[in-house]
């Protein structure tokens, strides 16, 4: 998911290890505790799936979509194989589903729906009609229908879109929410190919995360097409997305599209032109792209997050339009997932750092290298304190802030925070400095991905791999303290020394206005920020974000000469609001209410909502206003923010 997630965090360890246990060397592997140790293996607690007894190898999905029911009409034909002798059923992840038929093989064949488990949703046990034996495949064909509350999937009413004519749908699947739309083994230990056809009212166009494999009319009803989808490179079920809606798209390079509804197209095409250069990038960092096309889609404005790395579609949120490319971050961080995490994949969410926190370094790497090393220097320096702001969030010993956490009895959901980016982000960079720069660590990365390209892995195999390239420098592995960097909470224990020279500018304005009292107001200009770039003014507000609530006074000559009330740019509003909500300036509850209706990014709705929250004289309106608009949010966003609220 895109950069700079808003809070939550990952689960954390139950058992701590003595940090001078063998297992911190690095030539004796492991990662360092019992529940660690537990984790390494790679079990799923998230996830009914039983993964040693069989895999999916393949997924066929036959999808109808039904606007007015808010329902897929669906046949899920899985081609799973046997991991052991003697295979006589097959479980896999539901929620909310209803199950019509199972046929295997071609036969009829019993199933059982075991009860809901809260965030897990119910097991669906699958009788063989014959045993197989390991190697042995069979194809488990589950005919069904999706709930209209299903959590993978949003509906949108005509009136909720820019173009206002047509309805629109969505998928947001990571972490546990596939299962809610297709049955299947919804663990990202488990990788298949899949195939689909999606039928869907002809005025509109449908998207997946996979290769365009033509149109066909719809038999069944002349008012209907039929798109079809070919996926040839094996993944998770968190990676499958479907979209549907009045799309047009502009061709933004040689291998890339961008989609949206007419009304923003152009604008976007006109954000995202650096695509391919990106791309390009990244090839000459970490090898060839293996994925074919590289779409992007932009959301309508309630998508929870900045972006999602669905092969050959990437998910970006209609925030990132700020009309001078600022944002475009994300957009590198997105196609570097195309190697970390799609090619090579965390075992379970407990390993979810794999992901992002490589993620986070390939992106910072593209910065660097179309930029300069003082650009990725300065965006590490941001994500640190985005690390300090969760960790206070979270309090210092709390156990969620830990990088490899246990997520037994956890939604995936409730333990997304920027942890598992910027601590991540931090151990990599700590190593880095430690085996010799940027180049020789980027030697490692690259060796890394060919070693576990199409594979699912945990901390311990990331560990392993780390000291096989390195043997030479065990001496100096053996220096790091990865019981600490793996399963301690709050700030990791190694502080890094990033380059300060585009952040110096910032530091010494925040400082002016902190200590500035009322007689001192005239002493600031508009030209302050003359000279600042976009990425420097959200600096300067993140700076004074982490001290005290600036006084009230300072607040109005702030918004008198830089005007940020006015701004386009989402990531300065949503920090200039919280300044103001913390200073209580009750002139800015409308703005901040107005930006948590018109846009659901989590990024920035959860800190706004638990802002106004804290500001006395907008508590109410907070939830009078998140109760009107629950029903048009998104599921996952409305769940957590209900939490902030403390309504659940």
């Amino acid at each position: 998911r895109g950069s700079g997630p808003a809070s939550g965090a990952a689960g954390g360890m139950a058992e701590q290890a003595d940090s001078s246990n063998s297992s911190s060397n690095c030539s004796m592997g492991g990662v360092g505790s019992a529940a660690a140790a537990a984790a390494g293996g790679g079990v799923d607690d998230c996830s009914f799936a039983e993964t040693d007894d069989c895999t999916t190898r393949h997924l066929a999905l036959t999808l109808r979509v039904d606007f007015p029911g808010r329902r897929l009409e669906a046949r899920a034909a899985l081609t799973v194989e046997a991991q052991r002798d003697g295979l006589t059923r097959v479980t896999l992840d539901t929620k909310d589903l209803k199950i019509i038929k199972v046929i295997v093989n071609g036969v009829e064949a019993e199933f059982s729906l075991g009860d809901a488990q809260g965030f897990k949703g119910s097991a669906l046990t699958i009788t063989l009609p014959s045993e197989l034996l390991r190697g042995q495949q069979a194809v488990v064909e589950v005919s069904y229908e999706t709930s209209p509350v299903a959590s993978a999937l949003q509906w949108l009413t005509a009136e909720q879109t820019a173009g206002k004519e047509h309805p629109y749908l969505f998928s947001q699947c990571q972490a546990i929410h596939c299962r809610s739309m297709v049955p299947c083994q919804d663990t990202p230990s488990v990788k298949s190919t899949y195939s689909a056809r999606v039928s869907v009212p002809k005025e509109l166009v449908a998207l997946m995360s996979a290769n365009r494999d033509g149109e066909l009319p719809d038999a069944l009803d002349d008012s209907r097409k039929i798109y079809c989808f070919q996926q040839t490179v094996p993944i998770p079920s968190y990676l499958i997305a479907l979209v549907v809606g009045c799309l047009e798209c502009r061709v933004i390079g040689p291998r890339s599209r961008v989609w949206s509804e007419k009304e923003m197209v152009d604008d976007a095409a006109c954000e995202f032109e650096e695509t391919e250069t990106m791309l390009k990038t990244a090839e000459n960092l970490v090898g060839a792209y293996v994925w074919g096309q590289y779409d992007l889609l932009v959301l309508p404005p309630s998508f929870p997050y900045g972006g999602m790395e669905n092969p050959c579609l990437t998910f970006v949120t209609p925030t990132l339009l700020a009309g001078d490319k600022s944002l475009s971050n994300v957009i590198a961080h997105e196609i570097s997932h195309s190697w970390t995490g799609n090619l090579v994949t965390n075992k379970t969410w407990e390993h979810f750092w794999l992901n992002e926190g490589h993620t986070v370094y390939l992106e910072r790497m593209i910065c660097r290298c179309m930029f300069a090393e003082q650009c990725r220097q300065f965006v590490a320096l941001g994500g640190w304190k985005d690390l300090l702001e969760a960790v206070k969030t979270f309090g210092p010993t709390n156990p969620l802030t830990s990088l490899v956490p246990e997520l037994r009895d956890i939604d995936p959901d409730d333990a997304f925070s920027s942890v598992p980016y910027e601590k991540g982000f931090a151990l990599l960079y700590h190593l880095e400095e430690l085996l010799g720069g940027p180049e020789i660590f980027m030697g490692f990365l690259k060796y890394y991905i060919q070693t576990f390209a199409y594979r699912s892995i945990t901390t311990e195999d990331w560990k392993n791999c780390l000291c096989s390239y390195f043997c030479n420098k065990t001496d100096v592995l053996n220096q790091v303290d990865w019981n600490a960097w793996f399963h301690s909470p709050g700030i990791p224990p190694f502080t890094p020394h990033y380059d300060t020279t585009l952040a110096d500018s910032c530091r010494s304005l925040c400082k002016r206005w902190i200590a500035a009292s009322d007689s001192e107001l005239n002493c600031f200009s508009e030209k302050d920020l003359l000279n600042m770039s976009s990425h420097q003014k959200i600096e300067f507000l993140a700076l004074l974000l982490l001290e005290p609530p600036l006084r009230l006074n300072n607040v109005k000559r702030m918004q008198e000469l830089y005007k940020f009330n006015n701004v386009k740019n989402a990531e300065i509003k949503f920090r200039w609001l919280r300044l103001c909500l913390r200073s209580h300036w009750e002139k800015a509850i409308p703005l901040a209410l107005e930006m948590v209706t018109v846009q659901g990014r989590m990024k920035f709705t959860r800190p706004l909502y638990r802002e106004l929250y804290n500001f006395e004289k907008a508590r109410q309106q907070a939830i009078d206003t998140f109760t009107t608009n629950k029903p048009t949010m998104h599921p996952i966003t409305a769940a957590l923010v209900a939490k902030d609220l403390h309504l659940v």
